[in-house]
């Protein structure tokens, strides 16, 4: 497996991902199954990133010990927020049955909802940061999934 540092091609949003191989995120990158989780949009591109370097074998890494009972005030723990992103998946993943896939055309969807031009629905899709923006701007209620999905057409 392999952590990759990623933004979405406006460059505002910036995260890890991880990978079987360099060519697994070649591949997914070419068939639009990777998304940003802030923004949806699928335009992602690796990020400039630091490499972990271990410390040489004949030398003893430095690591600056902190007392168990000195946690961070307002620090989560590393199994709640493991429990927190696990509780968010499955709501979402309950959620997105009872939703219509749109693709691209989410935000004019969505703003034919917002202006009654066509039936208040649930729906889910892609955006544009841009796109993204405007609805907002324009007071229509939406919100990018948290946890990041493949559009149905690209799923086998």
């Amino acid at each position: 497996m392999i952590v990759f540092d990623l933004c979405c091609a406006a460059g505002d949003h910036r995260f890890e991902a991880w990978f079987a191989s360099s060519d697994g995120f070649a591949d997914q990158q070419a068939r639009g199954l990777i998304a940003c989780p802030i923004c949806g949009d699928n335009e992602v591109v690796k990020a400039v990133m630091a490499p972990r370097v271990g410390a040489k074998s004949n030398q003893q890494a430095i690591v600056a010990a902190k007392p168990a009972d000195a946690a961070v005030a307002n620090e989560p723990s590393p199994e709640l927020v493991r429990k927190v992103i696990a509780e968010i998946a499955a709501k979402q993943a309950e959620m997105l049955p009872q939703s219509r896939w749109v693709g691209r055309d989410f935000a004019n969807a969505a703003r034919a909802m917002h202006e009654g031009r066509a039936k208040e629905d649930l729906i889910h899709g892609q955006a544009s940061p841009a796109e993204a923006e405007a609805l907002r701007d324009d007071g229509i209620a939406a919100m990018p999934l948290l946890v990041p999905i493949a559009p149905p057409d690209a799923v086998n």
